[in-house]
């Protein structure tokens, strides 16, 4: 007589299986991928000419300082290291000492926890129940970080023009026209991720007119700061641009990109004050926040960065190595798009040259990218968009050639009239 075994009623039974992140799980199916000659675009991580992952030189050098300096491992302050805030604050805003005195900035765990801070503070500190407005396309993870800080009330406004692949501002502009004052904007500071298509200098400057003009929030997530044209300088601009004009901006800054260090987790939040007595509060309750979510963030890729950052050679160093990094992607841009050419492919294609930064919106289809995936071995997101830092000279033909074929066997549908 057999025995039958009952299972008890568990506390998680009313939990539902979530879905994968899409991102993340494309990425696992590359790696259990046993094809010699698969490439991924699927990760925002740089990658260089023979596909390894990138260690900047001057990291390295750093970290072997730091070992030698045997540094102990107490507790940082809720706020972070001093020497990385400060010079964090000064990348992005400039050295004016009347201005920095009335920022607020704290140590993040990377992009994502700068944001993750950002909608926790903009929960209780913008107007009850505010709308963000969040760009379509974006990076996929926006929407459940501001769910999860308490930005519940979202809206998207128009960004990407498919039929030319170039940047909607029409339509962007169109719809935060109608956005009530004290809404929250979040703009893409540099690299739009996913589309690589930012606004020109002048199109920036309607956009600061128009929050102005409106009373709206920008929230500037500024994740690829010297990646987008490999100059820090260049690539602050929007940032610097909204402060001149006098708005109280929050800014999300991350170093995973332009310092390589992905799994440190460095980044810092930015609240921008109209003076320091106000800077002051803002600043005791993010603190509180910090102490209800981590308490204080990790120390050793905060240290490597404050200490390239307060040393002028060390400093030199990176700039010019994360400039050639930038180069190098812009030089995949210009060849793969020679080698898109030289095949002929269906299609105009100068979009892939003129978009910046890691990330290129290359307008295949979802069954092209399917095509390509399951024939090919090449791995990018349904929606079209390929990290270039996956592109290198030894790959970029057979690229090429299979972006060819997936175009050639799947065309696009014509729109009606």
């Amino acid at each position: 007589m057999g025995i039958q075994l009952l299972r008890m009623k568990s506390s998680w039974d009313s939990v539902a299986l979530a879905p994968p992140d899409q991102i993340f799980h494309l990425n696992q199916l590359y790696l259990e991928d046993k094809s010699t000659s698969k490439i991924s675009l699927v990760i925002g991580a740089y990658r260089d000419d023979d596909g390894k992952p990138y260690v900047f030189k001057i990291v390295r050098k750093v970290e072997e300082e730091m070992m030698k300096d045997h540094l102990n491992k107490e507790y940082l302050q809720m706020e972070g290291d001093a020497d990385f805030r400060a010079g964090a604050k000064k990348l992005v805003f400039g050295d004016d000492p009347k201005l920095l005195e009335r920022i607020v900035t704290v140590q993040a765990l990377s992009g994502t926890g700068a944001l993750r801070l950002g909608g926790t503070f903009l929960s209780y500190a913008a107007p009850k129940g505010a709308k963000i407005y969040i760009s379509d396309p974006t990076w996929p993870n926006h929407m459940l970080v501001f769910k999860q800080s308490g930005l519940t009330n979202q809206a998207f406004y128009p960004y990407y023009d498919a039929a030319k692949n170039a940047l909607n501002f029409d339509g962007m502009m169109g719809e935060l026209s109608k956005a009530e004052p004290g809404s929250i904007v979040l703009l893409h500071g540099c690299a739009h991720n996913p589309t690589g298509i930012d606004p020109t200098k002048e199109q920036w400057k309607e956009i600061v007119t128009l929050c102005k003009k409106k009373g709206l929030i920008p929230f500037i997530d500024l994740a690829y700061q010297g990646f987008a044209t490999g100059s820090l300088e260049n690539d602050a601009f929007a940032v610097r641009l909204f402060v001149a004009e006098g708005l109280n901006i929050v800014v999300a800054q991350s170093f995973a990109k332009n310092a390589g260090l992905y799994n440190e987790r460095v980044g810092a939040f930015h609240v921008v004050c109209p003076d320091v007595e106000i800077a002051k509060k803002v600043f005791s309750n993010i603190q509180i926040d910090i102490r209800g979510m981590y308490s204080n963030p990790p120390a050793h890729g905060a240290r490597i960065i404050g200490r390239i950052l307060k040393t002028p050679a060390y400093f030199e160093e990176w700039k010019e190595e994360l400039k050639s990094v930038s180069e190098r992607i812009q030089k995949m841009r210009k060849l793969l798009f020679d080698e898109l050419i030289a095949l002929k492919t269906p299609g105009v294609w100068d979009h892939i040259l003129h978009q910046i930064g890691m990330f290129s919106y290359t307008g295949l289809t979802e069954a092209q990218c399917t095509w390509m995936k399951e024939k090919h071995h090449v791995y990018l997101l349904k929606s079209g968009r390929a990290s270039m830092a996956g592109i290198n000279t030894k790959n970029v033909k057979y690229l090429a050639n299979a972006i060819h074929d997936a175009v050639a066997n799947n065309p696009k549908k014509q729109q009606a009239p």
